[in-house]
């Protein structure tokens, strides 16, 4: 897998220079000029660690999750200080993730008001919930916080698959009712596709209950199997897997569930939920990511280090990456077609430069292998491309995130990784 990602990066990147992380920062970060700008918070607190989740968790403690609120927040007013702008900074959206965020929902406000006085928020604010979350009382207290959006870990509503990934049992019938009581703009519920002996019926099944339940946003993903995790499921073959990526596709537009991004889908245009396709982001709390015109940095996996780093008023960074040009551009490339389609505007005006010319041999063949089509400036993925990225996808995560995540879980602070 790592040769296929080691030549795709050479041919794009024109270098046989690797992505190189090392342990240094910048102590103020250069944001002021980035647009688009967007926000994320990481709150890595469980109640029990599911044996196939790969982010950054750790068993929910009353005394540490404090502790560590209190340093998010400040870490956040360290930042928001060094902003040199008139006023505000305006910003796209704010996301927490998790972990399970809703274990500490008598804070979320504390923090919100602590983002907003630096930040001004103009697309709303999402919150990921595991689905035991999703009552009346929790939801009141996140929607007074300012929560706007709403991410569910569903992952399935059938036994089976529950219990082969370790999960409980979905109370459906009190959550929809929950969700009718206290109503968000985003409903978005996730779904794992791609586990053993599952099928169309299955997943059709899944969808049209998140559907009844109250979701006007699908998020499907598929099953990664990271090599630090301790799960033990079967991986699905490409052939099964891009059947049922293409039967539920064309199932969700069925029902009137437009394609959004390459795993989720809308009932309405103003439905999004999604903190990854984001030109620049800053990233807050443990293993949170900041992303902006030339660099890319990584906050300390381990929640002790991570306050420790905060009470001396210094960043929690523990990798940077110093983009070349052509490494930013393929990275905004990646993302950016996540949503299915790439306005070659869009890449001029972020990079001063044409599309075409950066790439314009490579966006030929993709539309000769059918991939993308072209139209108005827009290159827009189809079924066959959607996915290709999916399987492209896969080999970039086990390859480049899945080394660096098993390393920084072990290593607080490591002194360099190469990709």
């Amino acid at each position: 897998m790592s040769v296929i990602t080691d030549l795709t990066r050479m041919w794009l990147t024109r270098s046989f220079k690797p992505f190189t992380f090392k342990n240094e920062y910048d102590k103020v970060l250069p944001f002021e000029d980035c647009d688009k700008l967007g926000l994320y918070i990481h709150i890595p607190f469980c109640k029990n660690i599911c044996s196939f989740c790969p982010y950054c968790k750790v068993v929910y403690n009353e005394d540490l999750c404090n502790r560590y609120i209190d340093a998010l927040i400040e870490e956040i007013n360290i930042v928001g200080q060094s902003y040199k702008g008139e006023g505000k900074k305006t910003v796209t959206s704010l996301y927490f993730g998790g972990g399970t965020p809703a274990l500490a929902k008598e804070r979320i406000k504390e923090i919100i008001d602590e983002v907003e006085k630096y930040f001004v928020i103009t697309e709303g604010i999402g919150l990921e919930l595991h689905p035991d979350n999703v009552v009346p009382e929790t939801l009141k207290v996140l929607k007074d916080a300012g929560v706007t959006k709403l991410s569910i870990g569903i992952q399935s509503f059938s036994e089976k698959f529950r219990k082969i990934l370790g999960r409980s049992t979905v109370d459906i019938k009190s959550m929809t009712l929950a969700l009718k009581e206290v109503p968000f703009e985003t409903v978005s519920m996730d779904l794992i596709f791609a586990l053993p002996t599952q099928t169309y019926e299955d997943l059709k099944s899944d969808i049209d209950t998140a559907i009844s339940a109250g979701a006007n946003h699908v998020a499907i993903y598929p099953f990664i199997d990271f090599t630090f995790t301790s799960s033990k499921v079967p991986v699905m073959n490409k052939k099964e897997k891009r059947k049922l990526l293409d039967a539920i596709t064309n199932y969700c537009d069925s029902k009137g569930y437009e394609r959004n991004s390459i795993w989720t889908f809308a009932s309405e245009r103003e439905a999004k939920y999604s903190s990854m396709t984001r030109e620049n982001f800053l990233g807050f709390g443990c293993s949170a990511t900041t992303l902006l015109r030339d660099q890319f940095k990584i906050n300390t996996f381990a929640p002790e280090e991570y306050i420790k780093r905060i009470k001396e008023r210094t960043l929690p960074t523990s990798l940077t990456i110093r983009f070349t040009k052509r490494q930013r551009m393929v990275y905004w490339l990646f993302w950016t077609a996540y949503s299915t389609s790439v306005d070659e505007r869009d890449f001029e005006a972020f990079f001063g430069e044409k599309l075409n010319k950066m790439y314009g041999m490579e966006l030929k063949i993709g539309r000769l292998l059918k991939f993308v089509t072209y139209k108005d400036g827009v290159y827009k993925m189809t079924l066959k491309g959607a996915f290709y990225y999916h399987y492209y996808e896969n080999f970039y995560t086990l390859s480049y995130i899945d080394k660096m995540w098993g390393i920084m879980r072990k290593e607080a602070f490591p002194e360099e990784i190469k990709l």
